[in-house]
């Protein structure tokens, strides 16, 4: 796998797991490691300095993120998502995020929640210059927000367990399809409808925004 950088490259002894789960995650979100491409252990275990069963323990984790797919023999490579696969991604999400936007909608004082996902929107405003790495991350988190202001802990898990998946989804389908996704009032639209506390108005505009995302990635 020669060619690959960092943050492939020399990992610090500490939390080993937790840091080649971050190299490769990024490695393969970004494109760095491709779509198909086989992985094998021994030289990833060197490249990034720890043991194989170390390894082996973070790429378990990557195929349960759904970043991985495993082939003949177990042999491992990284998952290439076909549009039906991204469409369901999304139709998963919609589902998640409808129900994080109804339990907010629930709430009497939702100006707590509006602020925090005005703020995420300014933060997406702010990064709109950046790279398409960094735009992406905006936008997640503000849908991470959604989930999160929830305080269920159990949809928060569920829409983070995508998120590797969200990320590849948009990666590989280019930067101008996957920008395009990240309107600044396609998002306040989702913050208007939650202050309303109308839970039908403010589902139908999760879902809408869903099913544009998914159609625009796999066009």
């Amino acid at each position: 796998m020669a060619g690959l950088t960092a943050p492939l490259l020399g990992l610090q002894k500490k939390s080993l797991r937790e840091q080649a789960l971050s190299a490769l995650r990024t490695a393969i979100t970004s494109g760095e490691l491709a779509p198909g491409r086989h992985l094998v252990e021994t030289e990833l275990s060197e490249m990034l300095q720890i043991s194989r069963g170390t390894l082996r323990e973070a790429l378990r984790q990557l195929e349960q993120e759904g970043l991985l797919s495993a082939g003949p023999r177990g042999r491992l490579s990284v998952r290439h998502l076909d549009h039906k696969e991204i469409r369901d991604i999304f139709a998963v999400r919609a589902a998640l995020e409808s129900l994080a936007a109804r339990t907010l909608c629930e709430l009497v004082d939702r100006q707590h929640v509006t602020e925090s996902l005005h703020a995420a929107i300014d933060a997406m405003a702010a990064n709109a210059g950046g790279t398409l790495e960094e735009r992406i991350e905006s936008d997640l988190e503000f849908h991470r927000t959604l989930c999160r202001l929830t305080g269920n802990e159990t949809l928060l898990h569920s829409w983070e367990s995508l998120e590797g998946s969200i990320r590849m989804s948009i990666m590989f389908a280019g930067q101008e399809k996957g920008v395009s996704n990240m309107s600044v009032d396609r998002h306040r639209d989702i913050v208007d409808a939650i202050d309303t506390g109308d839970a039908g108005l403010t589902r139908k505009t999760i879902l809408e925004h869903m099913d544009t995302a998914a159609a625009n990635l796999v066009s």
